[in-house]
């Protein structure tokens, strides 16, 4: 029980107090392509999710063997980006085999979610903040959920953002990046930052 509270846990700080996107902007740029279609909503968070979560254990493993070595710090980037490529590599032969008609459909789309900055960033994060192998999935689940909050929002903004009300030189991307700061500081409230320790 206490191992599914640290899973929980873990996920709703990722979601909400450490959004990768809102709250780190790592990924925005894929969020807003991902915001476009409400299909793709689903997909990016979906690829998002698997990758974190599948590597997290993996990067745990590292950190756990490898931490007390000098130079891991420098190397552990590396082996982050190998084990992403390798997951991804497998899923795709996977699905290229057993699933031709659904490899068609995500083979344009796949890379995008899978070789992100949210992505190798949750794996970052897990390495900081968590604590053991269930914190780092926890972390793992939850930044897929947390880009699919993000990037809702920003769907369900889009046709009020891109209005004829909103001044022509503002419309499209410019506007998207404002609206996602203005979630951004909205988000970073909740965390209890405070300017006493200043």
């Amino acid at each position: 029980m206490e191992a599914f509270l640290d899973v929980i846990s873990a996920a709703l700080i990722s979601i909400f107090a450490q959004n990768m996107v809102l709250e780190r902007a790592l990924g925005a740029n894929v969020l807003l392509y991902a915001s476009r279609k409400k299909e793709h909503v689903l997909g990016f968070a979906a690829a998002i999710a698997y990758v974190t979560t599948v590597s997290a254990p993996l990067i745990w493993l590292f950190d756990t063997l490898l931490g007390e070595s000098g130079y891991y710090r420098v190397i552990m980037p590396l082996l982050y980006v190998l084990t992403i490529a390798v997951i991804y590599i497998v899923t795709l032969v996977v699905i290229w085999r057993f699933f031709p008609k659904l490899f068609k459909s995500l083979k344009k789309y796949v890379h995008l979610s899978v070789f992100n900055c949210s992505v190798i960033g949750a794996l970052f994060l897990c390495s900081q903040q968590g604590n053991d192998i269930f914190g780092y999935l926890g972390y793992g689940i939850g930044t897929g959920i947390g880009f699919l909050v993000a990037a809702y929002l920003l769907y369900a903004a889009s046709a009020r953002l891109n209005s004829p009300l909103i001044p022509a030189a503002f419309r499209g991307y410019p506007i998207m990046i404002v609206y996602v700061g203005i979630l951004s500081l909205a988000l970073y409230a909740f965390t209890g930052y405070s300017t006493s320790a200043l």
